[in-house]
């Protein structure tokens, strides 16, 4: 091949966004001329390596877009501190088969026992398999709710939160809720209803729903509709939050019992 050809090959490459072949075409192609490699098998491993760059790439632009405060992966979770947890239950929910057929998944349980990273990590599981995905805490969701129907585009809103596969809405419970947001809230749960998959997380038990919404016969008519088609996870273990900072208070103590002693 002439180096007139091959610049053209590259330019091509460039034109058609193929990034990936045209950074390790060089190396590739003096190692693939060494080892024989025809022409078949030459574009085999091209071909091969652009689309799982590819894939990765748009697997990272999921990521990004479905707005994640933090990122954090099941491996990190430790099932050890919360043994209230089935981890069977977790893994089966990481096939995410409960997206493909349009389930929810509520976490409850005290503040700090790991609710928004589970409901992260499965996010970001979801976002990776190309599920087009959604992270957003209770309070932001009702604001940009009330904020719509202030504006009388309501209905553009609760199209674009109920266009997700997956969306998560975090914290349910942490903050007073309206009848108004209530209401809100429940238009947007009605609309996703058997169409797509949402992760709740609250710290309140769903007997406590009537005060969250402050109306028992709204709160009724969402848990129906969530809990239809779900997987409830009920942690009840010691938080996160607590288990550090009693760590750091032990740790604290022996330091200062070693100084006292060494005088």
């Amino acid at each position: 091949m002439d180096n007139i050809t091959y610049e053209r090959v590259k330019e091509n490459l460039k034109t058609l966004d193929l990034t990936n072949t045209l950074e390790i075409i060089d190396n590739y192609l003096e190692l693939a001329i060494k080892d024989d490699k025809n022409i078949v098998e030459i574009l085999d491993h091209l071909l091969t390596q652009e689309v799982k760059f590819k894939s990765k790439r748009a697997a990272e632009i999921q990521v990004s877009v479905a707005a994640f405060p933090f990122r954090k992966l099941l491996e990190e979770f430790d099932f050890d501190f919360q043994p209230s947890i089935d981890k069977r239950l977790i893994d089966e929910l990481a096939t995410l088969r409960f997206v493909s057929n349009a389930e929810n998944v509520v976490f409850l349980g005290p503040p700090g026992v790991g609710k928004t990273h589970l409901a992260i990590a499965l996010g970001i599981i979801a976002a990776k398999h190309r599920y087009l995905t959604y992270y957003i805490s209770c309070q932001d969701l009702i604001s940009q709710l009330n904020k719509a129907h202030f504006e009388n585009k309501l209905a553009l809103k609760i199209k674009h939160y109920a266009k997700y596969r997956l969306l998560i809405i975090d914290e349910i419970g942490y903050l007073p809720m309206d009848i108004q947001g209530a209401n809100l809230f429940f238009q947007l749960i009605a609309k996703r209803y058997e169409k797509c998959s949402t992760i709740f997380t609250s710290n309140k038990s769903f007997s406590q729903w009537g005060e969250v919404f402050s109306d028992n016969t709204i709160a009724a008519a969402i848990l129906d509709r969530i809990l239809h088609h779900a997987t409830v996870v009920n942690i009840k273990g010691d938080s996160y939050r607590l288990k550090d900072r009693k760590e750091f208070m032990n740790n604290k103590k022996d330091v200062i019992n070693t100084l006292i002693q060494s005088k």
